[in-house]
């Protein structure tokens, strides 16, 4: 009987243990908690007037990333790098973010010095120039109004003084919420750029994993209000320059300046609301320096343009963001009634944030 041919024996072989992370699931009530958690970090920052911090910690954290993506490419062509380009241009993308705004004050302010030492000089012809305005007011107007004017320069500087003297208060607690919001701005940009080049953790437990869902979705909430942004200070910027370079000479007037109020239209544009607000207030005090009229002028435009910047924020981000022209219009106007202007830039950011959560939770 011949004998069956014996199998060969196979050793197993030992499989060499998987590298991919576990996922860990999430259950209801730790999603719930990660909602609970952004929502009172979000109404934290509108109490607190924390929202320039905010948006800085945004803008730090997209601007190191891009800045990173950029000095990669180059760094990677050096040799002697090698595999650390991505970590030295990481460094070098913080560094770039934190010594701008530096740089950029420090120059600021080196170009300010003549007219920081000049303002007294200015500030008595501006009272002499006032002092004029008002006596000619004086000889035209009726007895019992011209009566209520100032009679002359000192007169006006005595009024000038009370009302300082009278809102000192006032004036140092803006001066004071001016450095916090810097203060804050600055601690905002330093945390978004180191987190750009933190180094993700290998496994997040079920709320941190939440949380950084969130954190992500608010992070493309922003970016979209970024660009939408971008071509709203872009279009600003050219109303500004067909006002100041063919209208107001159409009228006679030429504002000094005038390179720089565009640069700085479109720079300051790129905050939402409020940075137009603010480089028109500085063109309306360039236009008093040429004459009344011309800062009135100013004025009006800065209320036009303040009033139709409404829409126009409401088109391009809706565009942008797949929100309606009527319901961001009335998410503005209603953020602005309950928190003011913080309300008004926060607006566009948190409603985008919100239905991007809504959208991924397939209710809208």
């Amino acid at each position: 009987m011949a004998k069956k041919p014996q199998q060969p024996t196979t050793t197993a072989v030992p499989t060499a243990p998987t590298s991919r992370i576990p996922r860990v699931t999430a259950s209801r009530g730790v999603m719930i908690a990660s909602y609970l958690l952004m929502l009172a970090a979000l109404l934290l920052v509108m109490w607190e007037h924390l929202l320039p911090g905010l948006l800085c910690v945004c803008i730090g954290f997209l601007a190191t990333r891009w800045f990173a993506r950029v000095l990669t490419g180059g760094l990677r062509r050096i040799p002697s790098l090698g595999k650390h380009a991505e970590g030295w241009a990481g460094v070098l993308a913080v560094i770039l973010v934190l010594l701008g705004p530096i740089a950029l004050v420090t120059l600021l302010l080196s170009q300010a010095r003549e007219y920081i030492v000049d303002a007294p000089d200015q500030y008595r012809e501006l009272l002499d120039y006032t002092a004029r305005t008002v006596l000619e007011l004086r000889s035209k107007l009726p007895g019992e109004i011209a009566a209520y004017l100032p009679e002359g320069a000192a007169e006006i500087q005595r009024v000038i003084a009370n009302y300082l003297r009278a809102q000192a208060g006032s004036l140092a607690m803006a001066g004071r919420a001016w450095l916090h919001g810097l203060l804050f701005s600055y601690v905002g940009l330093i945390v978004g750029s180191l987190a750009a080049v933190a180094h993700a953790p290998l496994l997040r437990k079920p709320l941190a994993e939440q949380l950084h869902q969130r954190v992500e979705t608010f992070g493309e909430a922003f970016g979209q209000i970024v660009a939408a942004q971008f071509w709203i200070a872009a279009f600003n910027t050219l109303l500004t320059a067909i006002f100041l370079l063919f209208i107001m000479p159409m009228w006679g007037a030429h504002l000094p300046y005038t390179p720089a109020l565009i640069t700085l239209t479109f720079l300051a544009g790129l905050v939402p609301i409020v940075g137009n607000l603010v480089c028109n207030s500085v063109i309306t005090l360039v236009g008093l320096s040429v004459s009344p009229v011309t800062a009135l002028a100013c004025l009006i435009f800065l209320i036009v343009i303040h009033k139709a910047e409404y829409v126009i924020n409401a088109k391009v981000v809706g565009a942008r963001t797949q929100m309606s022209v009527w319901e961001l219009l009335a998410v503005m106007f209603v953020a602005e009634a309950v928190f003011g202007p913080a309300g008004l830039v926060a607006a566009p950011l948190y409603y985008a944030y919100l239905k991007k959560e809504l959208q991924a939770a397939a209710l809208v």
